[in-house]
């Protein structure tokens, strides 16, 4: 079935392609011309094509002069070494044309505006996707960015975290657009860089461009893949028979008798009866296929002329689940559907417009239970998941006819197993309970206007951009009820058979279909801005732009809208690409902050100084090119500020005790927080300095850039700030307002370096990228007893915890100990240090552990190996994230009370093990003291993980099709093949949700 939806997509597609057809009757034009160049000397050599099918092109001869027949209307382009392609459609003959020098600039989109590569002044990366796809296919906008792009370490910008990310410069989400769609990823990280975004870019910005079409150049790009998807790991959870008896010694470390006896234990051990004496596995094969499958198609269609220029793509997708059994066998996968259309149109010489839509349709298919939550929760001998008809007593007639009234007879051979416990249980709903659809709906326009003033002044343009963007979701789905069995089992003379069995709820379908999970998101988003841009003499090269900028969001059951709007302003002046001044102001509003503190001032200044045209260096056979750059920055944010009307006091009529007055209860009005009119907005106060360069003969580039920044007037409602009679006991009251207080820093810098070098034959290309950052909260709200515990000073991603002594081996051990204030322990619970000796363990005992990487692995690098050899390239991505800790406290680790028992505990502490033993003794209790925040359940995630690699053929020379297919390649790779890390096997296990997996693919890309 998806072979077959893939193949009515293609053939829509080929559908959809325009037919170029030259009737007999078409007229013709008889093109003489001449084609002039620089100071309007003849071109020799020029080459003169048209985009009409079979065409023959013609070059000018040494007098700059041609003949050429078309057919009127079509386009006909004009190349030369070293200039601009002209292209003109033909409506009446023409006898000159003239072509403009050919400009070799590398444009980044950089903030409002497109800078040249070599003038950008630090803090901006970009990677092109355009050209990457060509060796490195990938399916997620950002993946495997921390390998091309220094700074971004795949949650943040320079450890920022909440970064904004727009595609086309619109506020939108990763999961908008597809690599395929997009022609450049820019990373903008110094706040010199974002400054003119305003608020909610302060941490950072994350923008995609999409791909354009391209005047006489018509384009049918397709691109197919498929693909699977191999689990790499499964959490490993004890059988009926082990847990059983690792319960029992639970029970009897708590005192209390066996649950289950010998005897049962071995039955359910022997493996003879699985539906008498289930033992229940959730991983196995009978309900987890080996793969999943993944399919894509791709299809791009581009062109245009000088007048309007035009790009679409359409999309599908489709993957499937590791699911095998009941409504998920065949209905529990996803699919997603994309349409982008933009277009491009020269109204005349001095206004252009351009007008984009973008249609999504995701699809979700699935059932009506949580499958891995469960998996990580239903102990293995609860109950057996189906009950064989055939071994119910013929004799036992209530059975017979509950088999034959049934509507959930699976595969004709069984009913629905349960208990009084489990009357519902996730297998038997993914066989009867139903199905669920989820379905998200994105419609995203934008359109813009670009006006040349040079009439007006020499320099000047206008530009103005308006976006509208809506988003919906519901999910659908059938609920239906559906019986359950509990047998009775007998033996007769060896043979177990069913004597009666226990119903538990009936069968029904209704054909009502339920709605629930509505929602909504709609974005606006505007910008106007006035460009200057002229260049004085010839060394004075001068910009700036003035601009008003703004989106909105407002959602479902949100009541604020989120809200951005603020004026900004650019002066950029360079002296011969030499020396740079760049000034970049926001004045920004927030309805966040009190009414007159709405408004603040965002400036930054940067600088920049291009070494190698100095006369100490510009002949140097070493330095090819070295830039210097620095910048400074205040920026005013209120990201941080996490709801509207803090800075009000807050009164609440709901509170925690009555009056009483003749017989009527009145509530307590209750205060929560005081006022506050002077708060303020926050700040990021920063220096960067960067240094880029290009060495020896352009074998090498590097790039790095220092960074450090404060946030300061961080936003807590802190008590130790004010009197304690600002607060009441109970009821609880409290005067205390928010204020700007908290100070946090960051330090660090990041680095990329890339050598291409030719040996022989073979092209190769060696690229690494890094980021590094520390931390610190230099400024908190705290009035701890011991000075270890204070969270200023220590790392902002800290985790914080106890420090363990290993276990306690036996009773006098435990009362030769501090005093344990979280609940009794035995020999076997884990002991820990007294950090302020005073004999007792509590919370005071807890310090600082380490960095849990939250914003990002302290140490981020990405390392890329590419080669080409003809046609065949080879590329090898890395990804290596150092520094980060966590804990392992989920229920895999953390095992107790009713818990399902995980591998982990078989290294439990024993009398017999106390010596060996790295899991503290079992427990049927909460136990509080061993499951809490410690240093012993503390790993490190550092880990380099050889994320793809892709090996591309080109076969269109081969395969001589250059009349049908342009280009034809072929390409296999593999994704997250393997990780190195010392803790591998904690890294890759997901508990509680579907498994991490390799995926390999095979995709074939074609241009018509």
């Amino acid at each position: 079935m998806k072979f077959i939806k893939i193949l009515l997509f293609l053939c829509t597609l080929m559908m959809l392609q325009p037919v170029k057809s030259r009737a007999q009757d078409t007229p013709t034009i008889q093109i003489k011309a001449t084609v002039f160049g620089v100071n309007n000397q003849p071109l020799k050599g020029a080459v003169v094509t048209s985009a009409a099918e079979n065409s023959k092109a013609v070059t000018t001869d040494a007098f700059g002069s041609f003949e050429y027949e078309v057919a009127k209307n079509d386009v006909l382009s004009i190349s030369a070494k070293g200039f601009e392609t002209k292209y003109i459609t033909i409506t009446k003959a023409i006898s000159q044309i003239s072509l403009t020098p050919e400009k070799t600039r590398d444009l980044i989109h950089a903030a409002f505006r497109e800078v040249e590569k070599q003038d950008l002044l630090g803090g901006v990366a970009s990677v092109n996707v355009k050209e990457l796809l060509n060796k490195n296919y990938f399916t997620n906008t950002l993946d495997g960015m921390e390998a091309f792009a220094s700074g971004f370490n795949g949650n943040s910008n320079w450890g920022m975290g909440n970064y904004l990310f727009m595609i086309d410069g619109v506020p939108r989400e990763t999961g908008n657009v597809a690599p395929t769609e997009i022609e450049e990823i820019v990373f903008l990280k110094g706040a010199n860089a974002v400054a003119l975004y305003g608020s909610r870019a302060a941490k950072g910005v994350v923008n995609v461009i999409t791909k354009r079409g391209e005047a006489g150049k018509r384009r049918f790009d397709l691109r197919v893949n498929s693909g699977i998807n191999i689990p790499k790991s499964y959490p490993k959870y004890l059988g009926s028979a082990e847990y059983m008896t690792m319960y029992n010694e639970a029970r009897r470390n708590d005192g209390l008798t066996d649950l289950y006896s010998e005897l049962d234990i071995y039955n359910y051990g022997s493996g003879r009866n699985k539906y008498r004496f289930p033992n229940v596995d959730f991983y196995s094969s009978d309900y987890l296929k080996n793969v999943f499958t993944r399919y894509d198609a791709t299809a791009e269609i581009s062109g245009g002329n000088e007048r309007v220029r035009y790009y679409t793509n359409l999309g599908y997708s489709t993957t499937g689940s590791l699911l095998n059994f009941g409504e998920a066998k065949n209905n529990n996968n996803s699919d997603r559907l994309n349409f982008r259309g933009n277009l491009d149109i020269q109204l005349n010489e001095y206004i252009s417009m351009n007008a984009d839509a973008t249609a999504i349709f995701y699809t979700g298919r699935g059932v009506n239970t949580d499958y891995w939550g469960n998996a990580a929760t239903v102990r293995p001998n609860r109950f057996a998941p189906l009950i064989p008809i055939d071994l119910i007593e013929k004799e036992d007639a209530a059975s017979q006819i509950w088999i034959q009234n049934s509507n959930n007879l699976i595969d004709g051979k069984y009913l629905l197993g349960g208990t009084q416990l489990d009357q519902t249980n996730p297998i038997a709903t993914i066989y009867a309970g139903g199905n669920n659809q989820y379905s998200n709906r994105q419609f995203q326009f934008n359109t813009g206007l670009k006006a040349d003033l040079r009439n007006v002044l020499k320099g000047l343009s206008f530009r103005t951009g308006f976006a509208v963007d809506y988003a919906t979701a519901y999910s659908l789905s059938y609920n239906y009820s559906y019986a359950t069995y509990s047998p009775t089992w007998n033996n007769y003379s060896g043979t177990d058979l069913i004597s009666s069995l226990t119903v538990y709820n009936q069968d029904a379908k209704s054909g009502t279909q339920n709605v629930s999970g509505n929602w909504y998101r709609q974005t606006i988003a505007f910008s106007g801005q006035l460009n200057y841009d002229r260049t004085f003499g010839t060394n004075h090269n001068f910009s700036a732009i003035l601009l008003a900028n703004g989106f909105q969001q407002s959602e479902s059951a949100v009541y604020h809208r989120t809200s951005n709007a603020n004026l900004g302003f650019l002066a950029s002046y360079n002296y011969n690409h030499k020396y740079y001044l760049d000034l970049s102001t926001a004045y920004i509003h927030s309805a966040k902050l009190p009414p007159n503190n709405r408004q603040a001032f965002s400036p930054s200044v940067s600088l920049g100084w291009r070494l190698s045209r100095e006369d100490f260096l510009k002949n140097s056979s070493v330095v090819n090119d070295l830039k210097l750059t620095a910048s400074a920055s205040i920026l005013h944010t209120d990201l941080d500020i996490n709801d509207y009307y803090l800075y009000q006091g807050f009164y609440t009529g709901a509170g925690s005790w009555y009056g009483w007055k003749d017989g009527t209860g009145i509530q307590a009005t209750e205060s929560r927080r005081g006022d506050n009119p002077n708060m303020k907005f926050p700040r990021r106060e920063e220096i960067n300095i960067g240094l880029e360069g290009t060495f020896f003969n352009r074998l090498l580039n590097v790039n790095g850039t220092f960074f450090m920044n404060k946030m300061t007037g961080n936003i807590i409602q802190a008590s130790v700030l004010f009197p304690s009679y600002f607060t009441t006991g109970w009821p609880v009251s409290s005067f205390i307002p928010y204020v700007n207080y908290n100070e946090d820093k960051r330090v660090g810098f990041d680095f990329s370096a890339n050598l291409n070098k030719k040996i022989g034959d073979v092209n190769w290309n060696l690229g690494i990228n890094g980021t590094y950052y520390q931390t610190t909260a230099i400024k908190r709200a705290e009035l701890y007893e011991n000075a270890y515990q204070n969270r200023q000073g220590k790392a902002l991603d800290g985790i914080w915890g106890l420090q363990n002594l290993g276990f306690f081996q036996d009773d006098n051990d435990i009362k030769n100990s501090p005093s344990q204030t979280f609940g009794q322990v035995k020999p076997g619970d884990i002991k820990y240090k007294d950090q302020n000796g005073d004999g007792i363990i509590d919370s005071r005992d807890e310090v600082f552990l380490g960095k849990g990487g939250w914003f990002g692995a302290p140490f981020t690098m990405g390392v890329t190996l590419s080669a080409q050899w003809k046609k065949l390239t080879f590329l090898a991505l890395g990804v290596g994230r150092f520094g980060g800790n966590a804990m392992r406290n989920n229920s895999y680790f953390w095992v107790y009370g009713e818990n399902k028992y995980s591998e982990v505990v078989r290294n439990r502490w024993t009398e017999a093990t106390k010596l060996t033993a790295t899991y503290p003794r079992l427990t049927t209790l909460s136990s509080d003291n061993n499951f809490r925040s410690s240093d012993f359940w503390m790993y490190s995630t550092s880990r380099f993980d050889l994320s793809k690699v892709q090996i591309t053929y080109d076969l269109t020379d081969l395969l001589k099709m250059k009349s049908f297919v342009r280009e034809l390649g072929v390409y296999v790779n593999g994704f997250n093949l393997w990780t190195f890390s010392e803790n591998r096997e904690t890294l890759e296990l997901n508990v509680a949700s579907s498994p991490q997996t390799r995926f390999f693919n095979l995709g074939v890309k074609a241009l018509f």
